[in-house]
């Protein structure tokens, strides 16, 4: 898929974008200069109106990402080597890059799909978390084997693991730095679907599908209000969703959607 030369694909195909990791052959790992188009990428699904949906996936059938490149990224974060061109100087003076490529730190109200189709490790799981549907190949494995390096998961997983399993589950990943099989994932909650690998990508493209076919001012408020809500007391979780029925229901969307139910016909969502 695409020009090998290019870490990071990024396509549109009306309202879905598709982020493709492109170095198969290094098991799609993290560069600074992938982080850096991964970024830009993010960026632009989240400020161009025509897109609704993403798709998060990797090139090839070995790996969806096996985080943060040994040689060239983990080096330059550690202080091991000094910043040698313009993506790595972006990688440690801009934090828009890494909050953007981790989808950590940087609001993304617009739904995103991860298709995961191979090994997901390290900064490849990060990534995951900040995903909002999984499908995963049978053959996929999730770890976090950071504390074997010495050194932490800092992409959101001390956060967000622990927020999406239970939490003696989520202390074992991060603590043995062991990993899992799709199978397991599924059973803990930490993927929807386990499909065979050539099913990973078009059954990620239906979900995305389905969701942007919906009215996109709703899909994007369910998505904040929940993010927003996370880890809340009550009382202020329901001042969120309060806030959210209030745009909602006042855009034209909200008027659009049960028309066309009984009229019978397909809605004309327009995203206002």
């Amino acid at each position: 898929m695409g020009d090998l030369a290019i870490p990071l694909v990024y396509e549109k195909d009306g309202p879905l974008a598709t982020f493709t990791l492109n170095r198969p052959n290094a098991r799609n790992a993290l560069t600074p200069e992938l982080v850096c188009r991964l970024a830009d990428a993010v960026r632009d699904f989240v400020e161009d109106p025509n897109l609704r949906v993403a798709i998060l996936t990797g090139t090839g059938d070995k790996a969806f990402c096996s985080g943060g490149d040994l040689g060239t990224m983990l080096p330059l974060m550690s202080g091991d080597r000094p910043a040698a061109d313009e993506w790595d100087r972006r990688v440690l003076e801009e934090p828009f890059v890494m909050a953007a490529s981790s989808l950590r730190d940087f609001p993304i109200d617009k739904p995103i799909v991860a298709a995961i189709n191979g090994a997901c490790l390290a900064g490849g799981m990060e990534m995951v978390l900040g995903t909002d549907i999984r499908i995963a190949a049978e053959h996929a494995i999730f770890g976090l084997p950071e504390v074997r390096r010495a050194v932490i998961p800092f992409a959101g997983s001390l956060v967000r693991l622990p927020r999406q399993v239970p939490h003696c589950v989520a202390m074992e990943l991060l603590l043995t730095g062991e990993h899992i099989s799709a199978a397991q994932a599924h059973r803990i909650g930490l993927v929807n679907h386990v499909v065979p690998a050539q099913e990973v990508l078009p059954k990620a493209r239906a979900l995305a599908q389905l969701i942007a076919a919906n009215g996109p001012v709703a899909v994007q408020a369910v998505k904040h209000a929940v993010q927003a809500a996370s880890g809340r007391p009550l009382d202020e979780g329901f001042r969120i969703e309060d806030e959210a029925k209030r745009l909602v229901m006042s855009s034209e969307d909200a008027r659009e959607g049960p028309r066309a139910f009984m009229e019978k016909r397909e809605p004309r969502y327009l995203g206002r």
